[in-house]
C-alpha cells in the first residue's frame, strides 16, 4: 500500500538539513539575560561610584596635561584604572589620594575585575558542567522509553507509563518542535529537538538501547518511516505506533510495530459505546486512563494460584498470556493456571498498581 506524500517525505529527509540537540530537564535557575543584566549594572555602579570617589578629591590628583582633574578626567581616571591599563597620564600626588588608592581604588579594581571576568567563567563553567550532565546522562540511560511525537497522544502514553512507576529520568522525547521540547523538559522529561525519520536523531536519544518505543507521530507516513528507522536501530525494543486510519495499522505492522493503535477508529467506538450506554462508556474511559478508580494490570501467576481456574483467583481476571498467545477468560484451553502464565487483571487502582514491563512480544 502506498502512503500519500510518502515518496515526498522520503526525499525531502535526506535533502533537508535539520538542527537537532537534546535538552535535558530542566533546572530552577535564572534566566541568563538577567544575570548578565545584573552584572552590568554592578560594574557600571563600581565603576561610578571610583570616579566620584576620585572627582571629590581631584586635588590631590595630577593631569599631566592640565594639571587639573575635572569630572571627565575623574570617569577616565576610573576607566583605565579598574580596568588595569594605567596610562600613568593621571597619578595621584597627596598622600590622601594615595591613601584612598590603596583602601578603597584598589578593592574596587578587584570587585570590578571579578564581576566582568567572573561572568565569562561563569558562562564557559555552565557550559562545561551541562556537557559534562549530557554525557553521563548517555552513560547511565539503559532500558528507558523513547516516545516520538509530544502531542496529545504522546503525553497521554507517557503519563499513563509513568502512573505504572516508570521514573521520567527514563523517558525521552523526540519531537521537530522546540516548543513541543520545551514543555516537554518542563514536565521533567528529556527532549531530543529533530525529525525522527533521521536515524541521527534517534541516536541521540539513545533509542538503541531503549526497552520500548511509543510513536504517536501527526501522521500516518511519518509513524510508517519513524518505525522503519526505529526497528533497523533496535531490533528488541517494543515499538508500539499510532495511527489515524485503520487501512494503514497493516503497513505499520510490517514496518515493525508490535502494536498498532488506530485512535481515529477507537475514539469513535468510544463514542458510539457512550451513545449506546453513557455507563458502559464512563467504565471504559476509567479503565484506560492509569492511576484512577478501575485499572487494567498485568502480573503473573503466583504459587497459590497454580493449579486453579481462572475464576477461583481473587482478582477479575479477563485474560491470560501463555507463551505467545492471548486467551480471554472464557477460552476452555486454558484449563489450570500454570507458573509461566501472565494475568491481564482489572483492579482497584493504588499506588503499587503497575503493568509490568516484561511483557512478552506478541505477534
Amino acid at each position: 500500500m502506498k502512503l500519500p506524500g510518502q515518496d515526498a517525505i522520503a526525499r525531502n529527509a535526506d535533502e533537508r538539513h535539520v538542527t537537532h540537540q537534546v535538552r535535558l530537564p530542566k533546572r530552577e535557575v535564572e534566566r541568563p539575560i538577567r544575570q548578565v543584566g545584573q552584572r552590568l549594572a554592578m560594574a557600571l555602579f563600581v565603576l561610578v561610584a571610583t570616579a566620584f570617589i576620585v572627582y571629590a578629591d581631584s586635588e590631590g590628583y595630577n593631569d599631566n596635561s592640565d594639571g587639573s582633574v575635572d569630572l571627565l578626567d575623574a570617569f577616565y581616571y576610573a576607566t583605565v584604572t579598574l580596568s588595569t591599563t594605567g596610562y600613568g597620564d593621571i597619578t595621584p600626588v597627596s598622600d590622601a589620594a594615595r591613601f584612598t588608592n590603596i583602601f578603597v581604588i584598589t578593592p574596587l579594581r578587584v570587585l570590578f575585575l571579578i564581576i566582568l571576568v567572573g561572568t565569562t567563567l561563569e558562562v564557559l563553567t555552565e557550559r562545561t558542567r551541562e556537557e559534562w550532565r549530557q554525557n553521563r546522562w548517555r552513560a547511565a540511560l539503559r532500558e528507558h522509553t523513547v516516545v516520538v511525537g509530544w502531542g496529545t497522544k504522546g503525553r497521554s502514553a507517557v503519563q499513563t507509563v509513568c502512573a505504572t512507576g516508570l521514573k521520567k529520568e527514563q523517558v525521552v522525547v523526540v519531537d521537530p518542535s522546540s516548543k513541543a521540547i520545551e514543555a516537554a523538559t518542563s514536565e521533567g522529561y528529556t527532549g531530543v529537538i529533530g525529525d525522527a525519520t533521521r536515524s541521527d536523531v534517534l541516536l541521540r536519544a539513545e533509542l538503541q538501547k531503549a526497552r520500548q518505543i511509543i510513536i504517536s507521530t501527526a501522521r500516518d507516513d511519518t509513524a510508517v518511516l519513524v518505525t522503519l528507522t526505529a526497528r533497523q536501530l533496535n531490533r528488541g525494543a517494543k515499538i508500539v505506533a499510532a495511527v489515524r486510519e485503520e487501512e494503514n495499522a497493516p503497513l505499520l505492522k510490517q514496518s515493525g510495530a508490535d502494536v498498532v493503535i488506530t485512535s481515529a477508529s477507537a475514539a469513535g467506538r468510544l463514542l458510539g459505546l457512550s451513545v449506546l450506554s453513557p455507563a458502559a462508556g464512563m467504565v471504559m474511559e476509567d479503565l484506560i486512563q492509569q492511576g484512577s478508580g478501575l485499572d487494567i494490570a498485568e502480573r503473573p501467576v503466583i504459587k497459590a494460584e497454580v493449579g486453579r481456574g481462572v475464576r477461583e483467583t481473587d482478582d477479575l481476571v479477563v485474560s491470560v498470556l501463555r507463551g505467545h498467545r492471548v486467551l480471554g477468560y472464557d477460552d476452555p484451553s486454558i484449563g489450570e493456571l500454570q507458573l509461566t502464565d501472565r494475568l491481564i487483571t482489572i483492579v482497584r487502582a493504588t499506588p503499587s498498581t503497575k503493568i509490568t514491563p516484561e511483557t512478552k512480544h506478541l505477534p
